[in-house]
């Protein structure tokens, strides 16, 4: 099993491999045992298929189970209050431990409350997809706005993250698509040899199950060196959000999870790589298309109706448009773009999009 090192204000270990779960009995039985109550919080449809193999791990302790909606209906102010009344009137405390067990949006919402129920309890992150390989790592937490994606949250570092890779082998492809959408961006801010490996992938059922895990392993190590650099986002740790710009502003347009996070980040990343002027813009292109991603989404919808929600990016200021674009692979940087170079390059991008699909 693997483990890397966070950094952190509160440093912590993120453990991958499968059966990371047994974990519990060993190195963090002192933990479990000193929390009055634990409780998960679990995506309903991760549940519905592994809730069972989680539970069997934590037998010789009483856990209180509360299920959410899946996906980004998870990341509403209904679900946050939701489960701070469930944890209410289970008698929760502050000695209380909770769990966060499914994808990135419910590791969100679960951080998020772990972090306000009596102003913080320790929770850990069990993530359940390839995306949360991302989000379950740097103590971001977050629920959604109808005005803009993750504007409501906080920074709270997991006690530990256990990423436990058996549960991987059931994920739909469209899971896949999306998780692999945040592995390929972390190549692209970090890792010229590594972009190749993955731009050659063009059918991810391909992926062994140890060559996945081993991609994992490097979008992880990235996150977390970026994340001990900048833990707060005051500096380097915005490059992260290369493609999320266009990415957020799509998901609010279209709505919540009408688009799945990874399948906006592509397109956000084609746009950012055309604004870069970068080399692997049509390489990129070819893939996204090869592997299923939904393209052809942007040609229907109009760049006015994206522009207020990339205004209100976390990245902007005063309705300036701020971008992460990469001077070549490995070198981002933050770069402010004028409306009307932003609104060329999206219909620029309709273009290239238009001649590869």
């Amino acid at each position: 099993m693997k483990q890397l090192r966070v950094e952190a204000d509160h440093p912590y270990t993120v453990h991958i491999g499968a059966g990371a779960f047994g974990l519990f009995a060993n190195e963090y039985r002192p933990l479990l045992d000193a929390a009055d109550r634990i409780v998960v919080i679990a995506d309903e449809q991760v549940a519905e298929l592994h809730l069972q193999y989680l539970l069997d791990f934590l037998k010789e302790w009483d856990v209180r189970v509360l299920t959410v909606p899946s996906g980004e209906a998870a990341k509403s102010v209904e679900t946050f209050m939701a489960c701070h009344s469930f944890l209410l009137s289970e008698n929760c405390s502050r000695n209380s431990l909770l769990m966060a067990f499914g994808g990135g949006a419910t590791g969100d919402v679960a951080g998020f409350v772990a972090s306000t129920f009596m102003r913080g309890i320790p929770f850990i992150q069990l993530p359940t997809t390839i995306l949360a390989h991302d989000s379950a790592v740097g103590g971001k937490t977050a629920i959604n706005h109808e005005l803009g994606k993750n504007m409501i949250g906080t920074f709270y570092q997991p006690k530990a993250v256990l990423y436990d890779s058996k549960l991987l082998e059931t994920l739909p492809p469209g899971e896949v698509r999306s998780g692999m959408a945040e592995v390929i961006k972390h190549a692209f801010i970090s890792n010229a040899t590594w972009l190749e490996e993955l731009l050659a992938i063009r059918d991810f059922k391909d992926m062994a199950q140890e060559e996945l895990n081993q991609h994992l392993e490097k979008g992880i190590a990235v996150k977390a060196a970026i994340v001990e650099e900048d833990e707060f986002e005051g500096g380097v740790r915005k490059y992260l959000n290369f493609g999320h710009t266009l990415a957020h502003a799509l998901e609010g347009h279209l709505g919540y999870g009408n688009l799945t996070h990874g399948e906006a980040v592509v397109l956000g990343m084609s746009y950012a790589l055309l604004l870069s002027e970068h080399e692997k813009l049509d390489d990129y292109i070819r893939w996204a298309h090869e592997n299923g991603y939904p393209l052809h989404i942007v040609k229907d919808i109009r760049f006015d109706a994206l522009l207020p929600y990339m205004k209100k990016d976390k990245k902007s200021s005063q309705g300036i448009l701020n971008f992460v674009l990469l001077k070549q692979t490995g070198m981002p940087f933050v770069e402010k773009v004028e409306e009307q170079r932003a609104r060329s390059a999206y219909e620029k991008l309709i273009l290239q999009i238009e001649e590869v699909i």
